[in-house]
């Protein structure tokens, strides 16, 4: 996974901001002609987040399209609206990492009916034949990859807790059914909590301190992703018990330099850049072809972070 050279944009996190685009472009529907590509994302106030939006825009803008960038922050109210405004600029794509696995399925079959392909990516929906493209994470395989570092690391026993995302996205549930799948086979092993801290870090923090109260032995926690391991290890630090081993998920570049430093222990590298650029390419080639040439579904495995290796990490991606 090659990293992405960054793109300056505006308008992130607005319905009203446009990188490059100047009026609606003059097609009648998505593919007809139009070189607006709109990508929808949650807040690039996480990193990940902001990685997904820098890679396509820049793929897209090699490609010669122009952007409009926007953020539902996981608010998927603020996601139709901003389909809405995908429709009315007659975009010829949309790339979308979404607000729901439910909640979503309307708003992209609207910009379905409207003649507008929709290309997700790092969440899927509960839903087939309505985007044309659905691209994750391997997120079971990763999650072993991640369950298997931290039964190592706690020596497959001891007490542990687990921090889980939001029910409503697909990815929480298979990251914490893909640990258990790892962590149930060790006898010696006990979870003595698992509270949703709906990727948030504060959430993280607060609940650990919390479980740290019940249990002040506590000798592990494993996160479903960066941001709630971040809180979690700020919780540990607090209360100066550095020595519970902690465990994420995404690769984000402030765990990786917590893992060279001592801090979290070991994540798991989803590639967002890559997943986002697989997305624009793709889009491309359907607005071209009207076909991508792939499954609608379609997985890109996740790559194990520790000390031996998160040296060579930058920009959710290993260098050679």
């Amino acid at each position: 996974m090659a990293a992405v050279a960054l793109l300056a944009l505006t308008g992130c996190g607005s319905s009203e901001g446009d990188s490059s685009a100047s009026g609606a472009p003059s097609a009648s529907s998505g593919a007809a002609g139009s070189k607006l590509i709109v990508i929808i994302t949650p807040s690039p106030d996480n990193v990940f987040f902001k990685a997904e939006q820098d890679a396509a825009a820049a793929e897209a803008k090699k490609l010669g399209y122009e952007t409009l960038v926007l953020s539902h922050d996981d608010d998927p109210t603020k996601q139709s609206q901003e389909i809405d405004t995908a429709i009315s600029r007659k975009a010829a794509a949309i790339i979308l990492d979404n607000a729901g696995a439910d909640a979503s399925v309307t708003a992209i079959q609207k910009a379905k009916d409207a003649g507008i392909p929709s290309f997700l990516i790092d969440r899927e929906i509960n839903k087939t034949g309505v985007a044309v493209a659905q691209i994750v994470a391997n997120n079971a395989q990763g999650a072993a990859l991640g369950g298997q570092e931290f039964a190592k690391l706690m020596d497959n026993s001891g007490k542990y807790a687990e921090l889980t995302g939001k029910p409503t996205d697909t990815n929480a549930g298979v990251r914490s059914q893909g640990y258990h799948s790892i962590l149930d086979q060790y006898s010696g092993m006990k979870m003595v909590a698992q509270q949703a801290a709906n990727w948030d870090q504060t959430t993280a923090l607060n609940i650990t301190q919390t479980i740290l109260q019940a249990h002040p032995d506590l000798k592990g926690i494993i996160a479903g992703n960066d941001t709630m391991a971040l809180g979690a290890y700020a919780a540990l630090k607090a209360a100066k018990k550095t020595d519970v081993i902690v465990v994420g998920f995404d690769g984000s570049p402030d765990v990786v330099d917590s893992i060279l430093n001592d801090g979290v222990k070991a994540t798991v590298l989803q590639p967002a850049s890559q997943i986002a650029q697989m997305a624009v390419d793709q889009a491309d080639k359907h607005i071209k072809t009207g076909s991508t040439g792939q499954p609608e579904k379609q997985s890109v495995d996740c790559v194990l972070v520790n000390k031996d290796n998160a040296g060579k990490v930058k920009d959710f991606a290993i260098s050679s």
